[in-house]
């Protein structure tokens, strides 16, 4: 069964409106927190931030993946995505236990709140984070380092929803201990949030083997080509997220011509594209060559 990608232009300016606007809102909900003594606020604030250096990181590498390859960097700057998803997910894992840590010593602690500001600003922040999330929706579809900013703008409005109910309920019915509650909450779901697409791009980062491809399978198909006899020494790897770079040994059976082992390698090539959406193939043809057959070389 093939493995589908769907990729399409990412618009920046949808990307630039979204950090001005965010830029704002963390300001103000920094400012609000520590007026009114709210850690959720100041949480979600430091939140925001994150996000707006995210954002950032994710329209400057969107900007970069975009340029064309040279002598100097043969592959361009594709994997430029990736790297800003990963830095994007990591910051958000480092914040959430910050923000967690903060929650439980204001639990322990716990101080009147200055419900207004909270209620007002977080409801700021839902308009704020509801208009980003829109903005940028479309492009996060298919492509990892759009995802990863729209994952942290989206519980970026979700953590706003929690502070605002916080907000309520510490102004009418005096409840403060539900602030630091809310934040270790908040932080749990960011954790939550952040934790596949940091996996996913450190998976890209140290070049493992996809998880849909199966190398076994690969070499058992491969070898029932006309004249080949074995493929060895595979690696696959990504250089980006729709990018898959495969190059392998090829053992022939007979000491064929090279308008021969064209026809051979196209037919690898039509193989790993059909099944697993692999477009750039590298293939070293070997006759009688006295080597480690293995698929991996260890």
């Amino acid at each position: 069964m093939g493995h589908e990608h769907h990729h399409h232009e990412v618009e920046g300016k949808n990307l630039f409106f979204t950090i001005l606007l965010n830029a704002g809102i963390s300001l103000a909900e920094l400012i609000g927190g520590v007026i009114s003594g709210s850690i959720s606020l100041i949480s979600d604030a430091i939140h925001n931030f994150s996000d707006v250096i995210s954002l950032i990181v994710s329209y400057i590498a969107n900007k970069l993946s975009k340029r064309d390859a040279t002598e100097k960097q043969t592959f361009g700057y594709k994997r430029s995505e990736i790297i800003a998803a990963f830095l994007n997910s990591a910051t958000l894992i480092i914040l959430a236990v910050f923000i967690l840590f903060e929650a439980v010593e204001r639990f322990i602690n716990p101080v009147e709140i200055s419900s207004n500001l909270v209620i007002w600003l977080a409801l700021g922040s839902i308009v704020v984070n509801g208009l980003s999330v829109l903005f940028i929706k479309k492009d996060a579809e298919g492509n990892m380092n759009m995802k990863s900013a729209y994952l942290h703008l989206f519980g970026d409005m979700m953590t706003s929803i929690a502070v605002l109910i916080g907000g309520i309920l510490m102004k009418y019915f005096h409840i403060y201990w539900i602030d630091p509650v809310f934040s270790i909450l908040i932080a749990i779901y960011l954790l939550y949030l952040s934790w596949d697409i940091f996996k996913s791009s450190l998976k890209i980062m140290m070049q493992f083997t996809p998880e849909h491809i199966d190398i076994k399978e690969i070499a058992k198909e491969v070898a029932k080509i006309k004249d080949v006899k074995n493929l060895h020494h595979i690696h696959i790897w990504q250089i980006s997220e729709h990018d898959i770079m495969f190059e392998a040994h090829l053992d022939l059976e007979n000491d064929v011509k090279i308008t021969d082992f064209e026809r051979i390698l196209k037919s690898v090539e039509d193989y790993l594209h059909d099944k697993y959406e692999i477009h750039h193939v590298t293939l070293q043809p070997e006759f009688m060559v006295d080597d480690n057959k293995e698929i991996i070389k260890k």
